[in-house]
């Protein structure tokens, strides 16, 4: 048959050993072309990119030529790889040697082109830039060149446009978590310590990770936790129940953390912005706790704080009522000007009280108004006068307890009310913070999705 009196005859003398011109200063063009098929995993401690490419080579072989005509018009043959020289083309980035199926065979054609077709798996180091994560586009090279040959021996060339090369994804898998974006490729020829040139072309392989599961399982939790830790802002200054709120979100937040560790990417180099995200989250947090402890004790146990300072009542009565456009200062007034008006009141009765006991305090007066009564009845008026008297003090007693009382209630007022404006303060810088952080992140992952 013509198969194998074709391939008898070209493999009859041919030598594999060496390399494949008849004049020695003939330079052997190889001509490389890459197609991406799948991007298989993404080790960011290792620094290791796993791909599954289609790699083809074209070289001219002179000792393969045939005529057609003497062998049934055939112009292609295929020929077992081991049976021909073959270039020593490698990756210079391997670091391990992948699952890659072996094709036996090359294609040759009459004029003694050889076409090398075969898919790999390349595991390559990769240098991975992960502070955008989930949002980073990674750039990962794949070096082709020979390990021995110089560039007077073998040099290297593009199969294809490099436009072609570029934009090709016909054959390309994007179901994953990585999406192909482009493929760059360049010629260079580089020289070690002044030795012969090596020709090696780079392919840029340019992928972007498809950031919704993240966005979804990471971002959007936390979140929701920070606008629950904004809202628990509303609850009563005076009550307990805020603090409590706080510290159940702060360890609901730690929770979460623990949860997400196994998901963000872990690497010596660097912290990705997610991570720094959810630290200052976390502060965030701890601040917001703070500030709630602080208020509570302002506006907790007034009976046992001083009065408030002039100097407060004038920086957050007046002054920070006033920037924060705050309503309910004269709710706070109208409280204080009743307080007065009690007291007032109490007082007038009390001075009322005073005057009617002289009136029978002296027993000398009340013996020169009725001198001819009995001693009887003078004994009586005098316990009936020591009675009152102890009447009077006992009613003095209680107004003393009462002034106090409306002394502390005032006092518990106006910490109230210090409370009530330092807790709107504080809550409205701790509300543009947040909204800063946010918007700040929110424009960098937008430039960085956008590149």
């Amino acid at each position: 048959p013509a198969l194998r009196r074709l391939a008898h005859h070209l493999l009859a003398h041919y030598q594999k050993g060496t390399r494949p011109v008849r004049d020695w200063r003939t330079t052997t063009n190889v001509a490389i072309d890459l197609m991406v098929y799948a991007i298989l995993s993404v080790d960011e401690k290792n620094q290791v990119l796993t791909t599954y490419i289609w790699y083809r080579q074209h070289w001219t072989d002179e000792f393969l030529k045939w005529d057609p005509a003497h062998f049934d018009n055939l112009t292609q043959i295929s020929l077992p790889v081991e049976s021909i020289w073959v270039p020593d083309i490698l990756i210079n980035e391997f670091v391990d040697v992948g699952k890659s199926p072996h094709v036996p065979y090359v294609y040759v054609s009459h004029h003694g082109e050889v076409q090398n077709l075969k898919p790999i798996q390349v595991m390559t180091a990769c240098s991975l830039d992960i502070y955008n994560f989930p949002f980073d586009v990674q750039n990962c090279s794949l070096t082709f060149t020979s390990w021995l040959h110089h560039i007077r021996d073998i040099n290297l060339s593009l199969w294809r446009q490099p436009e072609l090369v570029k934009f090709d994804r016909s054959v390309f898998m994007n179901q994953g978590e990585w999406e192909l974006l482009y493929v760059l490729s360049r010629f260079q020829e580089f020289s070690v310590k002044s030795s012969d040139s090596y020709a090696e072309m780079k392919f840029y392989v340019v992928i972007r990770r498809r950031p919704l599961f993240y966005t979804v399982s990471l971002l959007l939790p936390s979140i929701f936790l920070m606008v629950m830790d904004i809202v628990g802002f509303y609850l009563p200054p005076h009550s307990g129940e805020r603090v409590s709120f706080k510290i159940t979100l702060l360890l609901g937040y730690s929770v979460f953390l623990i949860i997400v560790s196994d998901t963000l990417p872990a690497t010596a180099v660097g912290t990705p912005l997610i991570g720094i995200y959810f630290v200052v989250c976390m502060a965030l947090l701890v601040i917001s706790l703070t500030e709630t402890i602080l208020i509570v004790r302002l506006v907790h146990k007034q009976d046992l704080q001083p009065q408030v300072p002039e100097w407060v009542k004038h920086l957050l009565l007046e002054r920070a009522t006033v920037l924060l456009c705050i309503r309910d200062k004269k709710k706070f007034s109208q409280s204080r000007m009743q307080s007065v008006d009690t007291s007032r009141q109490v007082e007038n009765n009390d001075s009322t009280a005073k005057l009617t006991p002289y009136v029978c305090e002296d027993p000398r007066e009340c013996g020169a108004v009725g001198s001819t009564r009995s001693a009887l009845a003078f004994a009586g008026r005098t316990e009936g006068s020591a009675a009152l008297q102890e009447v009077l003090c006992e009613t003095t007693a209680i107004r003393q307890l009462l002034e106090k009382r409306e002394e502390f209630r005032d006092v518990a007022r106006e910490w109230l009310q210090v409370g009530y404006v330092l807790d709107v303060l504080l809550f409205r810088v701790y509300l543009a913070a947040v909204l800063a952080y946010s918007i700040t992140l929110g424009t960098l992952w937008s430039v960085w999705r956008d590149a």
